[in-house]
């Protein structure tokens, strides 16, 4: 009896030392227990994933939830899950394809016309290392949807956002930023072979540079803008990639990668922790890796770079027309 006792000791020893030692890999959770009653949420890409996980954090925590994705036949289910798990009525789904300047411009107005404030925009969705696929509007998939559909939609409820007081934009980016370049002779990835890869670090070093344009753009407006890595997760993202297609990844790999990836509630901890922490009211311009702020890559720090960049994402979504456009409203 005392040999399967100690046998049994052991085993939940290593279980409990495994479950311990996932806990620490996956970062820890948001150390602020601020709540946001009477604030106005806007998570992009909220039916999966790190989203989802964000959009029920910030309900739980009082916030009127808007949750912008491209499927609403998911989002309606994810906004009714979470309803139900928080109690709470504040939890809605609206359509926005980020693949779309005219939705888009569509959700905007909707935004504009319906809601009194918002007061946190989290641009979370993505796509990665998909094929050379095409937005709506001729962009190239990855560079169109994870930075110009957001540079866009962030435009057109920037006023709203000032007016708001206090008002967050926090942009989700990614580790992979630091082997990206902007090639502005090529930024449709048309004239060389195409690379996914290069495509989507690309498309995530735009989100920092970005940022911290936006946020030098907003001095003095009491809105902050700042980019984060919200780590390795286990989510819908990754389905391009060929670790999620290789039989030899998901088998032999697992346990491996049981330990170093995040669970998506574990990778949402930093949307939380910059969205509500109290201690990072008026920090601006910043990247964040993890729950820790970190200097990004060195070319997501050139000025020139994020200027020309502003300059060109401006002119391909014609932002001064879409912002007309909006105000005629």
């Amino acid at each position: 009896m005392n040999k399967y006792i100690l046998r049994a000791s052991m085993i939940g020893t290593l279980v409990g030392g495994a479950v311990l030692l996932k806990d620490y890999t996956g970062g820890g959770i948001c150390p602020s227990k601020e709540t946001i009653e009477g604030k106005t949420v806007i998570v992009t890409g909220a039916n999966t994933g790190i989203g989802k996980e964000t959009a029920l954090e910030l309900a739980k925590r009082g916030g009127k939830v808007i949750m912008a994705c491209r499927d609403m036949g998911k989002c309606e289910d994810a906004a009714r899950e979470i309803r139900g798990k928080t109690l709470s009525h504040n939890v809605f789904a609206k359509h926005l394809d980020l693949a779309s300047s005219k939705s888009i411009k569509e959700f905007a107005k909707q935004i504009l016309e319906e809601e009194e404030h918002v007061d946190i925009l989290i641009n979370n969705a993505a796509v990665m290392r998909c094929p050379h696929w095409k937005t709506e509007d001729n962009f190239e998939m990855q560079f169109g949807v994870n930075h110009l559909g957001h540079f866009l939609l962030t435009n057109l409820l920037l006023e709203k956002l000032k007016t708001s007081g206090n008002s967050r934009i926090i942009n989700v980016s990614s580790l992979a930023h630091i082997a990206g370049e902007i090639d502005f002779d090529d930024i449709n990835c048309e004239k060389k072979k195409y690379n996914t890869k290069a495509a989507y670090c690309q498309s995530k070093l735009a989100n920092v540079l970005f940022t911290n344009e936006l946020a030098k753009r907003l001095q003095g407006t009491g809105v902050t803008a700042n980019s984060l890595h919200p780590g390795v997760a286990d989510t819908e993202l990754g389905r391009h990639t060929g670790m999620h297609q290789s039989a030899f990844s998901s088998a032999v790999l697992a346990p491996i990668f049981w330990f170093v990836i995040k669970s998506p509630k574990q990778a949402a901890q930093p949307n939380v922790y910059l969205a509500v922490a109290e201690e990072l009211k008026g920090v601006s311009g910043k990247y964040f890796n993890g729950l820790k702020e970190k200097e990004p890559a060195p070319q997501a720090v050139d000025e020139e770079t994020a200027k020309k960049l502003w300059e060109e994402s401006a002119k391909l979504v014609h932002l001064e027309d879409a912002l007309r456009e909006c105000k005629a409203q």
